[in-house]
């Protein structure tokens, strides 16, 4: 009974976590930042442009440089993602974002390492999330582990 009742505390506990980051300054700003964007009519059409252009450049790329197209659609997603990052309320919406997730991640790791410093913790960033041992050490200590 007593590991049921120190699973519910953890529960409650991680509940108030998520409360205490939905009323953090970072998460507000996430909001408005992406209520901006949805009401943003210009954005949205770009975005929703953009989305149909990843469709088509996606065609295009299974037959590479060799599609008729190729050249066109390569050049018209690049025009559509320079135009829609350049808007400010893309560009407020994604720094947003990446605070929050910069935020979630730190928190993360804190609770990883409050366990173990082994564990390993995505960070977001592939460079760092790849230099950590994921294939088990059955190099005999090459990788790096400890």
């Amino acid at each position: 009974m007593l590991a049921t009742m120190t699973t519910f505390e953890l529960l409650d506990e991680a509940t108030e976590l998520g409360q205490a980051i939905l009323s953090s300054d970072v998460y507000q700003g996430y909001e408005k930042a992406k209520k901006q964007l949805e009401a943003d009519e210009h954005a949205q059409q770009l975005i929703q442009r953009f989305n149909e252009m990843k469709d088509r450049y996606e065609e295009v790329q299974r037959f590479g440089k060799y599609h008729p197209d190729y050249d066109k659609v390569s050049t018209e997603i690049r025009q559509v993602k320079r135009e829609m990052d350049s808007l400010p309320t893309v560009s407020a919406f994604k720094k947003a974002e990446r605070e929050l997730e910069m935020l979630l991640n730190e928190i993360s790791e804190i609770v990883a390492r409050s366990v173990s410093d082994t564990i390993k913790v995505p960070t977001g960033n592939p460079f760092f999330d790849n230099m950590s041992c994921s294939g088990g050490c059955s190099s005999g200590g090459g990788c790096g582990c400890k």
